[in-house]
């Protein structure tokens, strides 16, 4: 049997400071699973398969919808920018859905499976809609009416709209349910006792992030030059056909998976605690959190942990009042919801703690926005010559750095780690929080790069030689972005997943994905601010015009850096803050050999 536990006991003979939390894992007739038969990379490697086939579906659609929408949908450049970061922004900001199901009904298989198959229909409507002319408008240069006065394309609407939004957000929703799942059901094929398992549940974090990186890179080459060459519905075809290989993927590994039951509502313990701390505010709280009992016989139940640590928080003291019992003289009995164990306490302190650093990474991903926005169509106003006749399609410059990052990875984890690891003695190379920070800190470069780049294109196509800068000059942008996710990307899911309760990975996991959402949305709520700022006296703003010789994108990614560095030091506040406030006790007896570390 497949069971994980940590246990702590009281002084010999003090049967009120004992208690145990388990984690039972069963195999997909929901018996127990046996080690030696499930779990492992064995089975993660099928985990890792449908990663790699459902990025390369959705980013295959998602990097160069922009040009999709711009140029057979005929919506304006800035809306179109908006359609897009609002899609990729629903995307993630579903992951919250996907990872509360999972934790709380479904399990981590019955979400992946079901919301496979809703992703799935979607790319087969929009594939469908792309290959007839009846479901779309007629066809029309943007760029061209643009520039001159024969009027406007016509943008699409009516039941055709029905159509490409209904299409566009059944993959929003099956993509955003999948993603917190791909991570937490991958990462529970591996046992989290720390030492040697906790090296290997991080090392599983990089090979995720590389199965990432290889499915991006194939979407941004391969398919993107299939939709570019044979038209966008044989490249919304592919994509039907790479999500299909990803769900046989994904059930090819069933015999093999470590399933994690659902538990029930995750939110029941945490409004347990926030109502019994209302409840019980007249208590007295404890002088010291080292005067509250991690679990005690009374408590209303006991929960099963992530690692064998406690977090204990020093912060928001007035939740401790949820776990001490009335000292009124009374004999009546705690009610259900009267009393909480000190670990529900801690969770919901933990929870609390970690916003800011969530809130930390929303301007990182407002970033990368960009880069599958403006910077695509910053690149189609370049010369996209490479060698001889051929063309470097917009879309494919995104591959740029995952190209480098299927090199980094690798190195990162056989290299790097190691070498840091003796320096620091953190078995991981340096903790997830500052793995976050390197990456904070590097992003700032990619929109100053941007920036740089634009101001030259700008001033080169507006000269009047004739002359158009190469798209090369792009390439910068990219590679300092790809740098900087490596760090911030595999760091947040890490930092996030490590913090949870065993029913919580899931979503946890999604608060990673919800700061994309965040970040996207940010982005279309930044164009349109910056639009109705810079156009108040009556001239046209920054990003209202389709032609970017006639736009000021340079001085936007200006802005975008400043609020990056501004954000960087905002981050150090806070990590610092979030650090001094969690102090990691061992629990007696479990994984003795070194835990994992929390920040």
């Amino acid at each position: 049997m497949d069971v994980e536990s940590s246990r702590q006991q009281g002084p010999k003979g003090d049967s009120n400071s004992m208690a145990a939390a388990s984690e039972v894992f069963v195999d997909w007739r929901g018996r127990p699973c046996e080690p030696r038969k499930h779990g492992g990379m064995k089975a993660a490697v099928f985990v890792l398969g449908i990663q790699a086939f459902e990025i390369m579906a959705i980013a295959a659609v998602g990097n160069n919808l922009i040009t999709y929408v711009f140029n057979e949908m005929h919506f304006p450049l800035s809306k179109s920018a908006n359609i897009v970061t609002n899609f990729i922004g629903t995307v993630f900001l579903l992951s919250l859905l996907g990872g509360f199901l999972s934790d709380s009904y479904l399990g981590s298989f019955w979400t992946m499976l079901i919301f496979g198959f809703v992703e799935l229909s979607g790319f087969i409507l929009l594939a469908v809609q792309a290959h007839l002319p009846q479901l779309r408008p007629p066809a029309c240069n943007m760029m061209a009416a643009a520039s001159s006065s024969a009027g406007q394309c016509e943008e699409v609407g009516g039941v055709k709209a029905g159509i490409f939004f209904a299409a566009l957000y059944l993959v929003a929703l099956g993509s955003g349910c999948l993603k917190p799942n791909i991570i937490a059901h991958g990462a529970d094929q591996f046992r989290r006792r720390g030492g040697d398992d906790g090296k290997r549940l991080s090392s599983y974090f990089n090979a995720a992030y590389f199965s990432f990186c290889v499915g991006e890179m194939v979407a941004l080459t391969l398919l993107v030059w299939v939709q570019t060459r044979s038209g966008m519905d044989v490249g919304f075809g592919v994509s039907v056909g790479a999500m299909g290989i990803g769900l046989v993927s994904l059930v090819s590994g069933v015999f093999f998976y470590r399933n994690k039951p659902p538990q029930g509502s995750i939110c029941t313990p945490i409004a347990k605690v926030f109502f019994a701390a209302v409840t019980e505010r007249k208590q007295v709280c404890p002088a010291s959190t080292s005067t509250v009992q991690p679990f005690t016989s009374t408590c209303a139940r006991e929960i099963p942990l992530n690692t064998p640590s406690i977090h204990r928080i020093n912060k928001f003291r007035f939740l401790d009042k949820a776990c001490v019992k009335a000292q009124d003289g009374g004999s009546n009995k705690e009610s259900a919801w009267g009393l909480c164990t000190a670990a529900e306490v801690e969770q919901v302190k933990v929870l609390l703690c970690v916003v800011p650093i969530f809130a930390c990474t929303i301007i990182f991903n407002t970033i990368l926005a960009q880069l599958q926005t403006f910077s695509v169509q910053q690149g189609s106003a370049m010369d996209t010559r490479l060698a001889g006749s051929f063309h470097v399609p917009p879309a494919s410059l995104q591959a740029i750095p995952y190209i480098m990052l299927i090199a980094l990875v690798p190195a990162y984890e056989a290299a790097f780690v190691p070498s840091v690891r003796r320096l620091t003695g953190v078995s991981t190379g340096i903790t997830p929080l500052q793995r976050i920070g390197v990456g904070l800190f590097t992003v700032t470069f990619s929109m100053v790069a941007a920036a740089l780049v634009e101001t030259r294109r700008r001033h080169t196509s507006v000269s009047g030689d004739g002359r158009v800068l190469s798209i090369c000059w792009i390439a910068p942008q990219f590679l300092v972005f790809g740098l900087s996710e490596m760090f911030t990307a595999v760091g947040l899911i890490e930092f996030f997943y490590k913090q949870s309760l065993s029913g919580m990975q899931a979503f946890l996991t999604s608060m990673t994905y919800c700061s994309y959402s965040f970040g996207f949305y940010l982005s279309s709520v930044l164009v349109s601010l910056v639009n109705t700022v810079t156009s108040r006296n009556g001239g046209d703003g920054w990003l209202s015009n389709n032609d970017l010789d006639k736009d000021r994108l340079d001085l936007f990614y200006w802005l975008l850096a400043g609020l990056s560095i501004l954000n960087f030091f905002n981050f150090l506040f806070w990590s610092r803050w979030y650090t001094n406030s969690v102090e990691t006790v061992q629990v007696a007896g479990v994984g003795a050999d070194g835990g994992e570390e929390q920040d």
